[in-house]
């Protein structure tokens, strides 16, 4: 394994273990629920915003490692911007976790989200590692309901 796979399988494993914004969010005036049936993923994204700006995100649930790890890593590289601009890292995420037009290379705007970028390697993986961000994307535009990957 390549040392530069190896720091990313620890960064990953290090947000399963210790997950960021791991919590029901007070104030939150978004939330959405989130479902892989694959391998039992399960969480509920919860955000603040206020004049179109990410005030706080969070989550809450239980998953895999990828999952995880994926919706802790998205709580911190999305808190702060506008939603408009966490719908372009969505977009970049995806397009990178999917291989999307040939765009598994990470976009140096993803910054630390690039540990992902082996993902597209293991489809069944995908929607582990996606499982967030599309819960994040239903709650960043009220959606009621909940987000499947099926």
């Amino acid at each position: 394994m390549s040392d530069l796979r190896e720091l990313y399988q620890e960064v990953i494993l290090d947000h399963n273990r210790k997950p960021r914004n791991f919590h029901a969010l007070e104030g939150a005036n978004r939330r959405a629920e989130g479902f892989n049936p694959l391998c039992g993923d399960h969480l509920t994204v919860h955000a603040r915003i206020e004049d179109g700006v990410i005030r706080g995100v969070s989550f809450e649930g239980s998953g895999c490692a990828i999952s995880k790890a994926s919706a802790s890593m998205m709580t911190d590289s999305v808190a702060g911007k506008t939603v408009g601009e966490a719908e372009r890292v969505f977009e970049l995420f995806h397009a990178m976790v999917t291989g999307e037009g040939g765009r598994s290379t990470p976009s140096p705007e993803l910054g630390k989200l690039a540990v992902f970028s082996g993902v597209c390697e293991f489809p069944a993986r995908v929607k582990c590692a996606s499982l967030a961000w599309h819960t994040l994307r239903a709650a960043l535009k009220g959606e009621a309901e909940p987000v499947s990957t099926e």
